[in-house]
């Protein structure tokens, strides 16, 4: 039996799964599962990179302890976080998480250097106070790239450290805000104008074989396998295991964030997309041309806010017991890090003079009906941009056990909802680990491989 592991991070956790064939069917065993959150270091949210990569080789030991060792391994992570190296390769300072308020105000830092036309124009990346662009100038106003030689998003890090190879995979680096989305490379005048080092390395394609594991790796597993970057970005791997048989389907990767989109073969950098605030991202030989929305986000603080007293299930059945019909603005920044989620949701609820949410059905109910309604605006901007009619949407990801979720997004867009599968990311990363291997001949193989693989529930518009 030939093994493929997908080691998928996201911001609440991380996992191992562990895939194979066998009978047409793609089978995926979860075989580690660890926390991750930001954590509070010298002032700053940061991410634990040394606790991200001992939760990886303990997952792969594991693999190896049931007698599963895997051929490849990959990592997809979030996007626009990034760690600086010094010329030995080693860690400078922590990789920052995007919710830092460090990025309050460089936007208009940057917009004195590139106007934001053109940097649209360029990059069609939309535009969101945590990109990397933004990012960086807050490091480059503290002073903060003395003895800086590279540049790693956290995905290409993380293989850096198991292969000892530096790149930067193509998907990811397109939520950079510093990659010009027509020639798919970095561009260098934007670079330049912002005042950055040349610290960027090669771009390299989703199912790029970075070699095998160095030394230090493979004596802490016992074991070699090649490392390889799928789609290091979580939601183009997710959008690559769409189960869709139409080329370009409508599709919400739905997680922390909703990333709701279609594919296209060239991106749109024209001033209406600007204006709507969509963003060219890069996909598997295509473009994924989205809006990044706030997602379950809220409804995972309020549940933490909650102490876990109820499983996302069963908020979803006390939400549907609720007549509340307050609805909050889920992408208004005062829900992207507040002290307390609860709080601000109804602090929003009381200014705009709506019924302020009391019990934690009526906190729910907000959330999910505020997050259909603000799919419902998206649908009528993608139709309206793109000139194209879509009579579905797949949702894919954890957001599509959300029975209720996609009810409610059925009945306020009006579309047909194709839900499923909730693993993924982690499918679309063993189908780049596949197919580099040899395993699958082509991405058209592998999504008909996830259709013959997974249940996927439907949900009719009322």
């Amino acid at each position: 039996m030939r093994y493929f592991c997908a080691i998928d991070i996201g911001a609440s956790n991380g996992r191992h799964a562990l895939g194979h064939i066998s009978e047409g069917k793609l089978i995926i065993e979860e075989i580690h599962r660890f926390p991750n959150d930001f954590i509070k270091r010298s002032g700053r949210f940061v991410w634990d990179t040394g606790m991200l990569y001992a939760e990886i080789i303990k997952g792969l030991k594991r693999c190896a302890e049931l007698g599963k060792t895997p051929m490849s391994a990959g990592i997809d992570t979030w996007g626009v976080d990034y760690v600086l190296l010094d010329s030995a390769g080693s860690l400078l300072g922590d990789a920052v998480a995007y919710r830092d308020l460090r990025v309050n105000g460089m936007d208009e830092h940057v917009f004195k250097l590139i106007s934001e036309r053109e940097l649209y124009a360029r990059t069609g990346t939309q535009k969101l106070a945590f990109n990397t662009i933004f990012q960086l100038m807050a490091q480059k106003l503290a002073g903060g790239f003395e003895n800086a030689a590279a540049l790693l998003t956290v995905p290409d890090y993380l293989h850096y450290l198991l292969s000892g190879i530096m790149k930067t995979e193509y998907t990811v680096a397109s939520t950079t805000g510093l990659l010009n989305a027509h020639t798919r490379e970095w561009d260098w005048g934007i670079i330049s104008a912002c005042g950055y080092p040349d610290v960027f390395q090669e771009i390299v394609p989703p199912g790029t074989v970075l070699g095998p594991l160095r030394s230090s790796a493979r004596e802490a597993l016992g074991f070699d396998c090649a490392v390889i970057t799928p789609a290091s970005h979580d939601t183009a791997s997710a959008v690559m295991a769409l189960p869709s048989a139409v080329e370009a389907p409508m599709y919400i990767s739905s997680g922390t964030w909703s990333l709701m989109g279609v594919l296209r073969g060239s991106p749109g950098c024209d001033e209406q997309s600007r204006r709507h605030n969509f963003t060219n991202e890069g996909g598997c030989g295509n473009i994924r041309y989205l809006k990044n929305l706030m997602g379950l986000w809220m409804i995972q603080r309020v549940r933490k806010e909650l102490n876990d007293e109820y499983s996302y299930a069963r908020l979803c059945e006390m939400a549907e017991q609720e007549s509340i019909e307050s609805i909050v603005d889920c992408d208004d920044s005062v829900f992207l890090a507040p002290d307390s989620m609860i709080e601000a949701i109804k602090g929003v609820c009381e200014r705009t003079g709506q019924k302020r949410p009391e019990t934690a059905g009526e906190l729910a109910a907000v959330v999910y009906n505020s997050l259909a309604a603000r799919y419902r605006q998206t649908v009528d901007e993608i139709e309206l941009l793109t000139r194209e009619h879509y009579g579905g949407i797949y949702i894919v990801g954890g957001g599509s056990n959300a029975d209720y979720l996609n009810r409610l997004t059925a009945r306020y867009t009006g579309k047909t909802v194709y839900a499923g599968p909730s693993e993924a990311a982690a499918a679309g990363n063993l189908l780049a680990q596949m197919i580099a291997m040899g395993e699958l001949p082509d991405l058209d193989a592998g999504r008909r491989l996830i259709r013959e693989s997974f249940d996927i529930k439907i949900f009719k518009p009322e």
